[in-house]
């Protein structure tokens, strides 16, 4: 019996299960994230905990029990021990004396590129061969400029590097040529030791029709009849060599692709409706699928980056070309990074290839997107499985069949954006069901999203349909303030439809949206965050059903004359009057308290509680995110503004409704009782991941149950992750 992996509509909902006769479902394999490893963890001697990491490329020992990265800012490799991959343990970390830019191992050997270059025009660099049991060197190979990319052959023979030279992109409007150009460097290996005194230089000059003087060989991969592709992005061009004779066997453009359905303009909004004729695929990472197949992703650099992948057969033809399917994969499950519409969109970056099974895939890693594809080679068009949730940047990974797992590393540091730093992700394949992503847009009839969507920062419920919920988005998409439409019962959930809200006809820009409430007659309340230097108001806006801005109500006047930047966070409607959650204290308001205010629409009058918060554990705040009702209690998000290890407190509370008794503004508020209902963090590991920091949405379906939503950032300075899950609030 076969399996049909998931189209991109069985990865919105579609149930993945293949029945035969009179027999019970089988289940898929399929890739769930079972790990993460800070590299934190992983400094060397001395270092400070919150240095800048980056986890790069990554490898792995030939029993796959050790990880081995390259961390660029620290100047050397680090191990991870993961015997037990659940549960994955520092291994130690070993300098380098230069910029390690790439690491490949086999055989109990990992060799390691080192840029020791210095300047531009002055390139050096070095290939060094590493004892992974014992992390001690071996051997190094001078290699007479920057390395890039390092791989070996599948029979431990030869070792391939990608000698870039690359441009000073200060220089010439960072045009090629720049001198000296690129080149190939190819080593004879014993043993996995490189034999440096028969090393060979290939030149690679007057091949490419874009700067033929001044090829950038960016990385490298060696198929099983020891044939090398090499990928010149900036020239793009692809290059297949000989391993053992050094002879260039072949080379063709990497061409050019016409996309339709994409974003191509920073503005605010997410709009899959414009086209781009003619761009460079510019590839990065390129991997043999077979002997006559290879594919790249098609990041771009300085003119392209057709924001997909290929796959080339050996001769250059094209066997298949994704054009803008991957993309819109990537923006149906929320990741898209509408910051790099105006360049390359979601840059897929890094591959891998791994059999599994007898079934090979073909990873994908979206840079921008911080998102992983996951195709099955069929031979013919590949076929999207699933997508699996990355760090920020994921940069490298590495197949381990043997232990049915797979490793990223994500080179985003976004520590000092209060941000994770750099992870290591691990994914282990098995029957079941794909853990993400949790939430989903619907497909058009042409298989593109209804919408793009992301910063998903608050929920209501349909208070007829149990099966219906809301949520809005925030400032993240400025230009075009969203109503979604959600269907829980979908597996994933799905975002079925999505209403801009309007004022006079147009969109309603500027506003950020971070409550969301049923007015009981088709429309909505909702709840904006304001911010005086940017001349956006405090205020609730009431909405018909399409969206339309009907009437805006300021908060009063008593309590924005003590306004700051942390305004309503949630809105909910109890007995025809509303309840709006102020994210943290104002000025003047005692420490650690924010306040609860309550609006009547039938009398447009205020009042206002004080709700007491949880003291702060370490650095940053902690304030309210939403806020629900159910029963004879109001229930609230509290949390802080920290991430991963460093979050402490995320937690849902309750307040009983005879604790809200509103008080006249602009006097002494009673301050309320609440009781912690449920902690989050354990709920918000449960996928593997380290614990996101906005928990931002909370509601009771029609039929009482709980579900919780995280804001995403819209993939800003964030990996775009979001959890979408119900929580049992008894």
């Amino acid at each position: 019996m076969s399996f049909k992996p998931l189209s991109l509509a069985g990865l919105l909902g579609l149930s993945s299960g293949v029945l035969a006769f009179g027999q019970p479902a089988l289940a898929a394999q399929t890739f769930n994230r079972i790990a993460s490893f800070s590299v934190a963890k992983n400094l060397e001697e001395g270092a400070a905990p919150d240095s800048v990491t980056s986890a790069e490329i990554i490898t792995a020992s030939a029993d796959g029990n050790t990880l081995i990265y390259s961390d660029s800012p620290h100047g050397g490799i680090g191990f991870i021990d993961i015997t037990d991959p659940a549960a994955p343990q520092a291994g130690g970390f070993m300098a380098m004396q230069g910029e390690p830019t790439s690491v490949s191992a086999l055989h109990g050997v990992a060799l390691v590129g080192i840029n020791t270059s210095e300047s531009y025009t002055s390139p050096s660099g070095e290939l060094r061969a590493i004892d992974v049991a014992d992390q001690q060197p071996i051997r190094s190979c001078q290699l007479g400029g920057q390395p890039d990319s390092v791989a070996i052959s599948p029979d431990d023979g030869w070792a391939a590097i990608a000698i870039e030279n690359e441009r000073d992109e200060d220089a010439n409007d960072g045009r090629i040529p720049q001198m000296p150009a690129g080149y190939l460097m190819i080593f004879p290996l014993e043993q996995g030791v490189p034999d440096c005194d028969n090393g060979r230089k290939v030149a690679l000059t007057g091949l490419a029709e874009i700067a033929p003087s001044d090829p950038e060989p960016e990385f490298v991969d060696i198929n099983d009849d020891n044939r090398i592709a090499v990928t010149l992005q900036e020239n793009n061009h692809v290059v297949i060599v000989d391993a053992a004779s050094g002879r260039v066997v072949s080379d063709f453009s990497a061409g050019t692709v016409d996309l339709a359905d994409i974003d191509t303009a920073e503005d605010g909004r997410l709009s899959f409706d414009e086209r781009l004729q003619g761009i460079k695929r510019e590839p990065d990472a390129v991997h043999w699928l077979d002997t006559e197949r290879l594919v790249t992703a098609n990041e771009g650099d300085y003119e392209g980056g057709s924001r997909g992948f290929t796959i080339f057969n050996a001769d250059g033809s094209v066997a298949h070309e994704s054009g803008a399917a991957f993309e819109h994969a990537v923006a149906a499950a929320g990741h898209y990074p509408e910051g790099r519409s105006d360049a390359k969109g979601v840059e897929p970056e890094g591959l891998e290839v791994g059999t599994y099974d007898g079934q090979r895939y073909i990873f994908v890693l979206s840079e921008r997107g911080s998102v992983v594809g996951v195709y099955r080679d069929t031979g013919e068009a590949p076929e999207l499985v699933q997508l699996l949730p990355s760090g920020s940047g994921p940069e490298g990974a590495v197949a381990i069949p043997g232990r049915q797992l797979l490793a990223t590393s994500n080179e985003e540091d976004l520590g000092a954006d209060g941000g994770p730093l750099s992870h290591v992700m691990i994914y282990q394949r098995a029957e079941g069901d794909a853990a993400y992503p949790e939430i989903t847009a619907a497909l058009d009839a042409d298989g593109k999203p209804i919408t793009g969507w992301g910063a998903l920062s608050a929920l209501a419920s349909d208070p007829e349909d149990a099966d219906r919920l809301y949520a809005v988005n925030d400032s993240a998409y400025a230009n075009a303030p969203t109503i979604y439409t959600i269907d829980k019962a979908s597996q994933p959930a799905r975002i079925t439809a999505a209403s801009v809200v309007t004022r006079d006809g147009e969109p309603a820009t500027g506003l950020d949206l971070e409550g969301i409430a049923p007015d009981g007659a088709g429309g909505f309340w909702l709840a904006n965050e304001g911010n005086a230097e940017k001349e956006i108001p405090h205020a609730l806006l009431h909405v018909d059903s399409q969206g339309a801005i009907q009437a805006q109500v300021p908060l009063p006047e008593s309590v924005l004359e003590r306004q700051t930047r942390y305004g309503a966070e949630g809105i909910v409607r109890i007995d025809g009057k509303l309840w709006v959650a102020l994210q943290r204290p104002w000025q003047g308001d005692p420490e650690n308290t924010a306040m609860l205010l309550a609006y009547d629409p039938a009398t447009q009058q205020w009042g206002g509680v004080r709700y007491p918060l949880d003291r702060p554990q370490g650095d940053g705040w902690v304030g309210l995110s939403d806020l629900a009702a159910k029963d004879d209690a109001l229930y609230l998000i509290e949390r802080d503004n920290q991430v991963g290890e460093a979050a402490h407190i995320k937690q849902v509370t309750r307040v009983a409704f005879d604790q809200l008794q509103p008080a006249e503004l602009g006097g002494e508020l009673p301050t309320v009782r609440k009781d912690v209902v449920l902690d989050l963090i354990p709920l918000l590991r449960d996928t593997g991941g380290y614990v996101l920091e906005k928990v931002e949405g909370l509601t009771f379906d029609a039929a009482g149950q709980a579900y919780v939503v995280t804001d995403n950032d819209g993939v800003d300075d964030a990996s775009g992750e979001t959890r979408f899950f119900p929580v049992a609030l008894d």
